[in-house]
């Protein structure tokens, strides 16, 4: 089940790579985490219109993948941004001198499955001043209500008609 998510979610952002620029840091900086490429495999890039290996793609990128999937050379001091190009037209075996052919899907769901207690006390960490708010805010609305009340009844009660 969190394997169908994670493909989902990971498909859907490398629709969109280069529609959002944030999108476009967070699967860079996942693929260069993770040392992967693309969903399942580098090919899954083809979903982008961008880098579509059909011969219709007018694009410059048309077949390549984004510079996050090229393998690090630690002597390389200028990152090549063009690493990636026409990787989706070489195999598997051609690529992996290149980039990482790889996909995210199974390494991200492995990174949850390792990380759960961490990932579930952050959720707790966030739920939790958040219900505290909620209760907080219901205890003066409260409050408002009881005050509300006895100023009607006062009102209402008065001894003193002249006043």
């Amino acid at each position: 089940q969190a394997r169908g998510k994670v493909s989902e979610i990971i498909n859907g952002a490398i629709v969109h790579y280069r529609d959002d620029l944030d999108l476009q840091n967070i699967i860079d900086f996942g693929q260069k985490e993770f040392s992967c490429c693309g969903g399942v495999s580098y090919k899954d890039w083809s979903q982008n219109m961008y880098f579509n290996c059909t011969a219709a793609n007018p694009s410059r990128e048309r077949c390549s993948v984004p510079f996050s999937c090229c393998l690090r050379d630690a002597a390389e001091v200028v990152i090549n941004t063009m690493c990636g190009q026409g990787m989706q037209a070489m195999s598997y075996l051609e690529a992996s001198a290149f980039i990482h052919t790889n996909g995210c899907i199974d390494k991200l769901v492995n990174w949850i499955h390792s990380n759960l207690f961490l990932l579930g006390g952050i959720a707790l960490g966030l739920a939790v001043p958040q219900l505290v708010g909620i209760l907080l805010a219901q205890i003066l609305i409260n409050q408002i209500r009881d005050q509300v009340k006895l100023q009607l009844y006062n009102q209402q009660h008065r001894a003193d008609p002249w006043y």
